[in-house]
């Protein structure tokens, strides 16, 4: 299952993710919002955090206006490597090589069909681990710091 949720400035961008997930028959649950009214976004990312580090959700999908703000809350939630990606490349290699667990976009940057290309990557991309494994321990040690 795949936790998604947003602010108001994504909510547009997180209800085209949803059609995308629903048509691509991808299991995933809506942590709010439920429309265009103003939310915080750090309050936002922590639901979708909860849920993963809970063991309810494999992955999570969260969008605000740029992305980067509710990308920068979700990295404060213990177990959590969000990563705002604009690019294919990125969103790609962030889960190769970094085992992102949360996926950020920007809904005022990023257009839907891009959106939605990003989403298919980053959930069908595994971790390569080896070589890699070593350095996200290391980022994950930074918690406990």
């Amino acid at each position: 299952m795949i936790a998604i949720g947003s602010d108001h400035g994504g909510f547009e961008l997180k209800e085209a993710i949803k059609k995308h997930l629903e048509a691509q028959g991808v299991a995933y649950k809506d942590l709010g919002c439920y429309s265009a009214e103003s939310v915080d976004y750090p309050a936002q990312a922590k639901k979708v955090c909860d849920e993963i580090t809970a063991g309810n959700a494999r992955l999570g999908i969260l969008c605000c206006g740029t992305g980067i703000g509710i990308s920068m809350a979700a990295n404060k939630c213990k177990g959590i490597r969000a990563a705002c990606c604009m690019d294919y490349f990125s969103a790609k290699y962030t889960r190769l090589h970094n085992d992102a667990n949360v996926l950020c976009m920007g809904g005022r940057v990023v257009g839907p069909g891009l959106a939605c290309e990003l989403v298919d990557v980053f959930l069908n991309t595994e971790f390569e681990g080896g070589r890699h494994q070593r350095r996200v321990d290391q980022v994950m040690a930074l918690e406990n710091e």
